[in-house]
């Protein structure tokens, strides 16, 4: 058979692991966590976690941040956060056990974050926003009116566009079925967001949009949150 194949068969089979995919999926929170932190979420012991964090090492799919004596574990970048994000939409859920767990599903479907950038309902919300309300065009670029509502929230879209990164783009969300908003600009909203007070980090991926933060984006986007 002629034409690139990608040899995709490593790639699956480390994440197969249901010790290395729940750290992965820890990690699509976009925060560098420890190993011992990583071994916790993953119900192993500290010596199975090291393994398994090696394993992710040599595959490439996570990489190390060193901080004196201690390191600290993250995806390896915003593709690997995507093909989990892409796994769990295909994937059954996580069977529901105890109130807490429901709790938790419910705050996650409400605002998450996906890698670096908003995800759930809030995150679908502020794509058909930006969308619908002409900041963004059908090529994922920011108009003029874009532009200047983005730089009243302190964002440059002139550095963004000169990232190495893609300026923007969607992925579509696992809970929503629905796309949220990704790329350099997803990651440039959701950081001024939790900077300027509209989303605060909870455990693990939740995210919560305060009072401020409603009234933020309706004011600036229109984007009314359901």
């Amino acid at each position: 058979m002629s034409g690139f194949q990608a040899d995709i068969a490593p790639v699956a089979a480390l994440m197969a692991d249901r010790g290395r995919a729940a750290m992965l999926t820890a990690l699509l929170d976009g925060r560098p966590l420890a190993a011992g932190e990583l071994a916790r979420t993953a119900g192993v012991s500290a010596p199975t976690a090291s393994a398994h964090l090696g394993r992710l090492l040599d595959g490439g799919l996570v990489t190390v941040v060193k901080q004196g004596r201690h390191r600290y574990y993250r995806l390896a970048g915003a593709d690997v956060a995507e093909v989990i994000e892409a796994l769990s939409r295909i994937s059954a859920p996580v069977e529901v056990r105890s109130l807490r767990q429901s709790r938790q599903a419910r705050r996650l479907h409400r605002a998450r974050s996906c890698y670096d950038h908003l995800a759930g309902e809030a995150g679908v919300a502020l794509y058909a926003a930006l969308m619908d309300g002409g900041s963004l065009d059908a090529d994922f670029q920011a108009t003029e009116k874009g532009a200047e509502r983005f730089a009243r929230l302190g964002i440059d879209v002139g550095s963004l566009r000169k990232a190495r990164r893609r300026f923007a783009g969607e992925c579509l969300d696992w809970t929503e079925r629905r796309p949220h908003l990704n790329g350099a600009l997803g990651a440039a909203l959701l950081a001024r967001f939790i900077e300027i007070g509209w989303v605060e980090r909870g455990g693990d991926r939740e995210l919560r949009v305060t009072e401020a933060g409603c009234a933020g984006l309706a004011d600036s986007f229109g984007c009314v949150l359901p």
